[in-house]
C-alpha cells in the first residue's frame, strides 16, 4: 500500500511529529509513503508523465529522511494555501485524482487547517480514502476540541506577553499585544487569561471603546507600576470602526488601515492620552519548535490516522474530544464553526476571561 501525506495551510510546530508518526507507522506495515511538497499545489503541479515534475513536487518518505524531524517546527514537506477545487482555469479536482491514480497513491493523510480539510472531505466524496489531521494555531476546527499547534502557540504568546511587561512597565504605558485568531478567540482568550493581562478583546465579542478603554485607564491608574496590558485578536472588531472592514483574510502588510491592535492603539492614545506599545506576535506565535503537548498530539494523530487505514477506515477526521483521542466523518468540520462559547467562557463586560468554574471541564477548558 502506498500513503500520499501533504501539509496545507500555515504551519505549526507539531507537524513534523506527525509526519513521522504516519511515516514510522506505515512502515511497521510494510506500506510506502510519498510526501507532497507545498500541499495541494504540489500536486497540481505534477505531471504523471514527467519524471522531472513528479521529482520536484513529491519525494519518498522512509526512516531515515524523517530521523529527527519531529524536533523541529514548520514542514519539511513545506506548504502552500491552496483550493484545487478554485484555480484560474477552474476544478483542478480530475487532475489531481489523475495525479494520485498514475503515482499508484491508495490512500491520503493531509494535515491542514479549515480550507484544507475541506477539499479533503472534496476528495474523499469522490471515493478516495482519506484521513484529515486538524492542525491550526486558532484551534478552529470543528468537530475537535484540539488541533495541533495550539499549545505551542499559547506558550510561545504567554511567555512573549510577560518578556514585553519589562518594557510597557519600564515607559509607563498600555500594552497593546495582536494575536493571531481571524475567527476564533481562543488564543487570545487563553493566552490572555493565562499571562494575567488586564484585559482581552476576543474575534466573537465587538469592542465598546466607551467601555474598554475606561477600564484600561483606570488599570493603569491602579497598578502601583503605572502600565496596563491588553491582549486582542486579530479578528477582533471595534464597535462603530470599519477601518479594516473586509481586509482580514488578507496578510498584514496588504491591509488597506492597518491591523486592529495598530487602530486600538490610536484610539487609546487619543481618548486617554496615555503612551501605547503595540506589538503583533503574528508569525513568531508559529515558529520554533513544538511543546510537549504538540509533539504528543503529533505524534498520535499520526499513529491513529495509519491505524484508521490499516482497518479500511478511510473518510475520517482524527480528533480530541473530552481529553479522549477519536474520529468522526472527515465532512464534519463542513457542518459547523467552532468559536469561543462566550456565554460560558467570557465576561464581555469586563473583557476578561471567565475560566475559575473548572471542575469536569476538559484540561483546555473548553
Amino acid at each position: 500500500m502506498r500513503i500520499g501525506i501533504l501539509t496545507g495551510g500555515g504551519d505549526v510546530p507539531g507537524l513534523n511529529a506527525c509526519i513521522r508518526s504516519v511515516v514510522l507507522s506505515a512502515d511497521d506495515l510494510g506500506w510506502e509513503v510519498m510526501g507532497f511538497r507545498r500541499g495541494w499545489e504540489g500536486v497540481m503541479r505534477i505531471d504523471p508523465g514527467d519524471p522531472a515534475s513528479i521529482a520536484a513536487n513529491s519525494l519518498v518518505l522512509d526512516r531515515n529522511n524523517v530521523r529527527g524531524i519531529d524536533r523541529m517546527g514548520g514542514t519539511m514537506l513545506h506548504t502552500s494555501r491552496t483550493d484545487p477545487r478554485t484555480q484560474k482555469d477552474g476544478d483542478e479536482t480530475p487532475h489531481v485524482l489523475d495525479v494520485l491514480e498514475r503515482l499508484g497513491v491508495d490512500a491520503m493523510v493531509t494535515l491542514g487547517g479549515d480550507g484544507t480539510l475541506r477539499f479533503s472531505a472534496h476528495l474523499s466524496a469522490q471515493g478516495v480514502p482519506v484521513i484529515s489531521v486538524p492542525k491550526t494555531m486558532d484551534n478552529d476546527v470543528f468537530g475537535t476540541d484540539y488541533c495541533i499547534g495550539f499549545s505551542t502557540a499559547v506558550s510561545r504568546s504567554v511567555e512573549a506577553i510577560n518578556a514585553l511587561r519589562t518594557t510597557i512597565e519600564s515607559h509607563e504605558r498600555i500594552g497593546i499585544i495582536e494575536l493571531f485568531g481571524r475567527r476564533s478567540g481562543e488564543t487570545a482568550l487563553l493566552a490572555g487569561f493565562l499571562a494575567q493581562v488586564d484585559r482581552t478583546v476576543i474575534a466573537e465579542v465587538p469592542a465598546d471603546l466607551d467601555v474598554l478603554l475606561p477600564l484600561l485607564a483606570e488599570d493603569k491608574a491602579s497598578n502601583p507600576d503605572h502600565y496596563a496590558m491588553c491582549v486582542i485578536s486579530e479578528g477582533a472588531k471595534i464597535a462603530g470602526d470599519n477601518g479594516g472592514e473586509g481586509d482580514i483574510a488578507k496578510s498584514a502588510i496588504d491591509r488597506a488601515d492597518g491591523s486592529v491592535g495598530q487602530r486600538l492603539g490610536r484610539e487609546v492614545t487619543a481618548r486617554t492620552g496615555s503612551g501605547v506599545v503595540v506589538q503583533e506576535l503574528a508569525y513568531l506565535m508559529r515558529a520554533g519548535e513544538p511543546d510537549a503537548m504538540d509533539r504528543m498530539v503529533g505524534f498520535a494523530f499520526g499513529g491513529l490516522a495509519v491505524q484508521l487505514l490499516g482497518r479500511g477506515e478511510g473518510g475520517r477526521m482524527v480528533t480530541l474530544t473530552d481529553g479522549n483521542y477519536g474520529h468522526v466523518p472527515i465532512d464534519t468540520l463542513l457542518h459547523g464553526r467552532k468559536s469561543v462559547d462566550v456565554s460560558a467562557l467570557y465576561d464581555r463586560a469586563s473583557y476578561r476571561a471567565r475560566l475559575m468554574r473548572v471542575e469536569g471541564m476538559p484540561m483546555f477548558l473548553y
